[in-house]
């Protein structure tokens, strides 16, 4: 409430609020205390040494800030909820909690000087710290986390590939006009589904197809390079991709991937042609048609599936594809086709070559349709780097994606390692909102730095236990 005396304004208190005073003379008190967590997590799974020696090339002068180091810390920024080199001095201005962070010119100079040779040797250096990281993982948690279908564990490893665009306000070499008929880059990314990390994507020109073939291979490869060889070997690796990677030289890629002892199966979504309508139309009169499944098992309300396989023809397809369909009422706003207005359902086709016997059909279509969460992966990753690029320059562009890319594997490993409960399974708005950005207190004693959570913080004593964690985590040799 305002009051006006005598022309000038007085401010009443309506509230319970307790009132204040604000000062800018507090000593030892630091912002973002948990992002310290990701910063260590980089050194203890050897992170910033890989990224040391894979820029050691671009280091100018002797006492210069470690490339490896800026990389890391601009990881660190991005994972932190950052958008802008700039952002760097929420690291740099808090040197008693971060240690030495490089200037924005620095920071520019080592982006720049990243090229395509030096841009391999940086997922070269994200593939070690990751075989760190799983080792650390299998000691201290069993091993990764599988993902689930219709309330059953899907094996092994779960590889969905899928694009974005992101916007560009301003010209950037190689934003050009997008088939959304908006301006930008068109990225292809690749995440790992049981562990939410970024294992690779490639930067593209806003005018790239969404199903091209030479991309999503040279992403496919880039990701399955990630995963270290006891895994990449021997584990059942699913790949799953909308109806954008269904193309003859990707299915065949994959299939061929089991040559080089990769045991690869897809799960793609298939356009609905003038073929598989009419399939359609004959497993409606004729066909099987079985309740589809919600993701904990249970009926899902208005869904069925039925097999097509034998229905549509499978020509270009590899030998085995089998084919899905599952029809839904649409909730209100769907887009749907003219044979869907006509039908009244909303179908969706989807081709595999899982063989039979290795699960029903409702349990293949409820795997397919967890693709969807892909989706979520890349919408929190715009909000950690990719949203969002800095510079004129496509290869300093180039360069802030794998940086961004870096980010996300940071705060998945952090939820890996060292959280439990809902902390590790929360997006990043969340996990910042409760752990990174808490401010805290340092004081120093007999020699030691000791970094004080509010003791009535909600969430201190899950920081505490992440930071316990952080310092037993075993160093195993790989």
């Amino acid at each position: 409430m305002i009051a006006r005396t005598e022309g000038t304004y007085r401010v009443k208190a309506t509230g319970a609020r307790p009132k204040i005073i604000v000062s800018a003379d507090g000593r030892g008190v630091v912002g973002h205390a948990g992002a310290r967590l990701l910063a260590d997590v980089a050194e203890v799974t050897g992170l910033t040494e890989a990224f040391g020696d894979a820029l050691a090339g671009l280091r100018r002068r002797r006492g210069q800030h470690d490339p490896g180091r800026v990389a890391v810390d601009l990881a660190v920024m991005l994972a932190d909820g950052g958008e802008a080199i700039s952002d760097l001095a929420v690291l740099r201005d808090q040197a008693d909690l971060f240690g030495p962070v490089a200037s924005d010119p620095t920071a520019w100079r080592l982006l720049s000087g990243v090229d395509g040779e030096a841009l391999g040797r940086l997922r070269d250096a994200r593939a070690r710290a990751r075989q760190l990281a799983w080792a650390q993982l299998a000691e201290t948690r069993g091993g990764l986390p599988q993902t689930t279908a219709a309330g059953q564990p899907v094996p092994g490893l779960v590889l969905d590939l899928d694009a974005s665009i992101v916007l560009c306000h301003s010209d950037k070499e190689s934003a050009t006009p997008t088939w959304k008929k908006t301006f930008g880059y068109h990225p292809l990314f690749c995440f790992l589904d049981n562990t939410r990390e970024a294992l690779s994507g490639l930067l593209r020109e806003g005018r790239a197809g969404s199903n091209t073939t030479a991309d999503h291979i040279t992403v496919l490869d880039a990701a399955l390079a990630q995963i270290p060889d006891s895994h990449r070997h021997g584990t059942p690796i699913l790949i799953r991709t909308d109806s954008a990677g269904c193309t003859q030289g990707l299915l065949a890629h994959i299939r061929d991937l089991r040559k080089q002892a990769v045991d690869t199966t897809f799960s793609v979504g298939v356009a609905i042609t003038e073929p598989i309508r009419q399939a359609i139309l004959h497993a409606k009169q004729h066909g099987t048609w079985v309740p589809a499944l919600d993701t904990d098992g249970e009926p899902r309300d208005g869904a069925h599936v039925a097999e097509l396989t034998g229905l549509v023809p499978a020509d270009g397809f590899p030998a085995g594809t089998r084919f899905i369909v599952r029809r839904e009422r649409p909730h209100p706003g769907a887009q749907l086709s003219l044979f869907d207005s006509i039908e009244g359902m909303r179908h969706q086709v989807l081709a595999t070559d899982t063989p039979p016997g290795h699960g029903a059909i409702q349990y293949l279509e409820a795997r397919h349709r967890g693709h969807a969460r892909v989706e979520d992966r890349i919408r929190c990753g715009k909000d950690t780097g990719f949203g969002r690029f800095p510079s004129r320059v496509f290869a300093i562009n180039a360069a802030w994606l794998e940086v961004a890319l870096t980010g996300i594997d940071l705060l998945a490993w952090t939820q890996l390692l060292l959280l439990d409960g809902e902390l590790a399974a929360a997006e990043p708005k969340k996990l910042r909102y409760r752990l990174l950005h808490v401010a805290a207190r340092l004081t120093r004693s007999a020699r030691q730095t000791r970094l004080r959570i509010a003791q009535h913080w909600p969430w201190a004593d899950d920081l505490v236990t992440a930071f316990n964690r952080l310092a037993a985590l075993p160093r195993p040799i790989t």
